[in-house]
């Protein structure tokens, strides 16, 4: 019974089995080992760098550097936001519970405002029953707030496993900027294909990571930022909120930010605010629109290779299959099953990858 097919069988079975029971154990930190990974992508030529102003025998130095600018410039900022923007979230949902902030008075506005020919259509085609509708949007805006006070809660009694992955990522990120490299060497070899398809597939992995986390997030900060700046500007209460309801929004290409701008822009108009109307459409089409269908495909679908259907579908899949995270995993996948399929069904020679590959 002890052949070397057998070894193999059990050899093979043995490293499937300890494979899956460490990614188990990484579970409950799976969001900080992604951001780890991705972070360490986006910043390895800032950290390749340094290391050269330092002197490539310092490693850990540029390393450290690298990890204190990342520290700087991204995580120190989303702190400050997140914590403005949890006394927001409690201000508003106190504004709602005690009736100050209803949007079912916002609605009937709108509907006083409709014309008489808008409301025959609506009631030809069965829609101008808008007692039922009105209460449905009371019901909707009371669970509403009670989903926004218990994630509040949530985020409060989860602050310890919050600040647990925040200092994993941080750990794993340092290491993964110091020895990447080697890191990296190591999975080519030790991949069970061809050089030129190893090389291939893991390019495709760091360059779709790269353009989605950077495209992504500069496109939702702009146009979170002009949406924020723009409710501001025009009295809408709230504005910071709704300016970072707009940047998560926005991680959905073509349709993300205008969920927020337009029913606002819908109700200027239908309450006589005319000005304020026109100029929010004016900004959500020609400026939030823009940014998106501008930066979005040269920061995102260019480096990616991906039509911008196949992004907006493996982002919206992403996102409802692993919440936040998704919008990285989704687009990572989808380029991954294009890239095999692409070397399924016309491989490419691995000595001419070889020829090609990128040094180690």
């Amino acid at each position: 019974m002890n052949t070397p097919q057998v070894q193999r069988g059990f050899f093979l079975l043995l490293l499937v089995a300890v494979t899956a029971a460490f990614f188990w154990i990484l579970q409950p930190f799976f969001g900080a080992v992604l951001w780890g990974v991705a972070l360490a992508i986006l910043f390895t030529p800032l950290y390749k760098r340094l290391l050269q102003a330092f002197g490539k025998k310092r490693p850990t130095l540029a390393a450290l550097a690298t990890l204190t600018i990342v520290l700087v410039i991204v995580i120190l900022p989303l702190t400050m936001i997140a914590a403005t923007l949890v006394s927001d979230v409690v201000a508003l949902t106190q504004r709602i519970r005690s009736g100050e902030l209803s949007f079912v008075a916002y609605f009937q506005q709108i509907v006083a405002a409709l014309p008489d020919w808008l409301m025959g259509i609506l009631d030809r085609f069965g829609l101008g029953n808008f007692e039922a509708l009105m209460a449905k949007l009371s019901e909707g805006a009371a669970q509403g707030s009670q989903v926004i006070a218990q994630q509040a809660l949530n985020i409060g009694q989860n602050t310890f496993d919050f600040v647990i992955g925040f200092f994993v990522m941080l750990y794993l990120l340092f290491f993964l900027l110091r020895d990447g490299a080697s890191l990296s060497r190591k999975v080519r070899e030790s991949v069970p294909l061809a050089r030129g398809h190893t090389h291939y597939l893991l390019n495709k992995f760091t360059t779709v990571i790269r353009a989605t986390v950077k495209g992504n997030v500069v496109v939702a900060a702009v146009q979170g930022t002009l949406g924020g700046v723009a409710f501001a500007l025009l009295g809408v209460q709230g504005a910071l909120l709704w300016g970072v309801v707009m940047a998560f929004l926005s991680l959905l290409p073509a349709v993300g930010a205008a969920l927020i701008w337009a029913p606002v822009a819908v109700y200027f108009l239908a309450t006589g605010a005319i000005a304020k109307g026109l100029i929010l459409s004016f900004v959500g089409v020609f400026v939030i629109g823009l940014v998106d269908n501008i930066l979005r495909p040269l920061l995102v679908g260019k480096d990616t290779q991906m039509p911008d259907y196949v992004v907006l579908i493996s982002t919206i899949g992403g996102m409802a299959l692993f919440g936040i995270n998704g919008f990285v995993i989704g687009p990572v996948i989808a380029a991954l099953f294009m890239a095999v399929w692409s070397l399924f069904s016309d491989p490419v020679s691995p000595e001419h990858d070889d020829a090609q590959a990128p040094p180690h």
